[in-house]
């Protein structure tokens, strides 16, 4: 007698598709949100988990969308891959501040640097196409690849190696069906940041296999201790036409809620990633858009006063962090994280209950303290928390004194 099947699900009790239910919200975007609500129901909590400066939009950038919105132009669909105008301002500053050569034909712009990453992926990736990503690594990047039907392969660098892979492991982890190997320095959640040196040896590497590489700029200008560092197809020229450059405005100006990116890629991908866009979401808003083209035309003056507080934050929040028993924070040598190890604070009793895993010190510290910050499972690493230095200089003081006193 055979055994009976289980009747097929209808329509109607498949609800959400595999694919996207297969998606893990994004774990900065929560612990934000989480703050953000407590906030909201008076409570004192302070949050590290978002990356969003604390400083406002530059004034001439806010006025250049204010006379925007004025203009009947930008009440209108524009191109779906990004107004002429600021393809080609994107094209002059991407040569003015890395030094790489691109023609407008080759800029998308995207709504935010998500989306372009996203794009990218989707541009390039088959099923079963494998993503080389050095770990620690931002938790969007998994998922784009997974949406994208490609495998993402992880490789750890940990503090002992100052949280950059070496092309020894790279070539360890190269596979028959690896086709991207995803670049970002200076890295989110890290700050770890390449020397030239050793983004020269991994373009090498790269050529020698044939694969393409999707670098991450969007913390270009956030470098600090004068460590000589570079566009990878800037030092490996020969990657030019074999590299998708994925930026935006969010962080180097201060517009995270602005929500304008892009993607420099050889023409034959820019092509077909603004094709998937027209699709997808046609245009970036015409005013954001304005915005834009008024920020990567003018000068670096205001990301220079940003970068010289965020500096001046990352001393201190080092210094304090290594102050705790059982934490281990490197110095971070770009953008604006702090990725301390908390291995030693793990397996201890803390009111009773023996916290295990860097998921459950964050909701301790959460409860606790009224602190935000981001488990190291986010981002592939449990066994550390990551920690924003773009909120106020007093915010910062205050949230690490808590966390000294909670570990005292």
């Amino acid at each position: 007698m055979t055994e009976a099947r289980p009747a097929a699900s209808t329509p109607r009790e498949r609800r959400v598709s595999g694919r996207i239910g297969a998606i893990a919200e994004s774990a900065t975007l929560k612990v934000d949100a989480k703050a953000k609500a407590l906030k909201a129901e008076g409570r004192p909590v302070i949050g590290f988990g978002a990356g969003e400066p604390d400083f406002p939009t530059p004034s001439y950038v806010v006025e250049a969308a204010v006379d925007a919105c004025r203009d009947p132009r930008n009440h209108r669909y524009t191109p779906a891959g990004g107004l002429p105008e600021l393809k080609q301002a994107i094209a002059d500053k991407t040569r003015r501040d890395s030094g790489l050569e691109v023609q407008p034909v080759q800029v998308v712009v995207t709504n935010g640097g998500k989306q372009a990453i996203y794009e990218a992926f989707a541009t390039m990736l088959d099923p079963g196409d494998e993503v080389i990503v050095p770990a620690p690594y931002w938790t969007t990047y998994p998922e784009a690849i997974q949406l994208a039907g490609g495998v993402a392969v992880p490789v750890l660098a940990d503090e002992t190696q100052g949280y950059k892979v070496t092309v020894e492991q790279l070539e360890a982890t190269r596979t028959a069906r690896s086709k991207v190997l995803l670049f970002v320095s200076p890295s989110n959640p890290t700050g770890a940041v390449y020397t030239a040196d050793e983004i020269r040896a991994i373009g090498q590497w790269v050529e020698d296999h044939g694969l393409w590489v999707l670098t991450d700029e969007i913390y270009e200008h956030l470098v600090y201790d004068g460590v000589e560092t570079g566009s990878m197809p800037v030092l490996c020229p020969f990657l030019a036409d074999s590299t998708v450059v994925v930026n935006g405005v969010a962080k180097t100006y201060a517009m995270t809620g602005w929500r304008v990116g892009w993607m420099v890629a050889p023409a034959d991908l820019a092509r077909a990633a603004a094709n998937l866009q027209s699709h997808a979401t046609s245009n970036v808003a015409n005013v954001s858009q304005r915005a834009a083209l008024a920020a990567v035309s003018g000068d670096l003056s205001a990301v220079a006063e940003m970068k010289s507080a965020f500096d001046r934050r990352r001393k201190t929040i080092v210094s304090m962090l290594n102050e705790i028993e059982g934490i281990y924070c490197p110095m971070p040598e770009g953008a604006f994280y702090a990725y301390p190890s908390v291995k030693g604070l793990l397996g201890r009793e803390y009111d009773g209950h023996v916290i295990n895993s860097s998921a459950d010190l964050a909701e301790y510290i959460l409860e606790q303290a009224e602190v935000a910050v981001v488990p190291g499972e986010a981002f592939g690493t449990p066994g550390y928390l990551r920690l924003s230095y773009a909120l106020g200089d007093d915010d910062l003081v205050e949230g690490i004194t808590r966390l000294q006193k909670l570990f005292a």
